[in-house]
């Protein structure tokens, strides 16, 4: 990762103790982090500040479900989208990545696996990235 160029990370999780942990790692990987604990906020800095990517709790908001990935992959189509999830079901990953996530990372594995999802989503290794699968 060193010999990435320094850009910025959206972060996007409504509890402030995960995020603190991820927002660590994130910066090691990127020369900015912006955090923000909703989905207008999300949106709205998403669109704003153009980050390289964006790493968002898959529950960001209950009530709608996923449209939170389909408003941000249609006003960022660009967008590298790593979705975190506690559920390990396939079919919550195949609708995320339905919705238009670049990846998958388990919340269990974030330590191992979400640096791991950074480079390759940002190496443009496509839709199909899901981490955690061989465990």
């Amino acid at each position: 990762m060193a010999d990435m160029p320094l850009s910025c990370v959206l972060l996007a999780d409504r509890h402030h103790g995960l995020t603190e942990g991820v927002r660590g790692l994130l910066e090691t990987a990127f020369g900015s982090v912006v955090m923000v604990a909703d989905e207008a906020s999300l949106v709205d800095a998403a669109s704003r500040i153009l980050p390289d990517v964006a790493v968002v709790d898959l529950s960001l908001a209950r009530e709608r479900g996923l449209g939170w990935l389909r408003a941000v992959r249609e006003r960022c189509p660009g967008l590298k989208i790593i979705v975190l999830s506690v559920h390990d079901e396939q079919s919550v990953r195949a609708a995320a990545t339905a919705a238009g996530a670049d990846a998958f990372v388990l919340k269990r594995d974030i330590a191992t696996d979400l640096l791991t999802a950074v480079e390759l989503v940002r190496g443009d290794h496509g839709a199909e990235f899901v981490m955690g699968d061989n465990r």
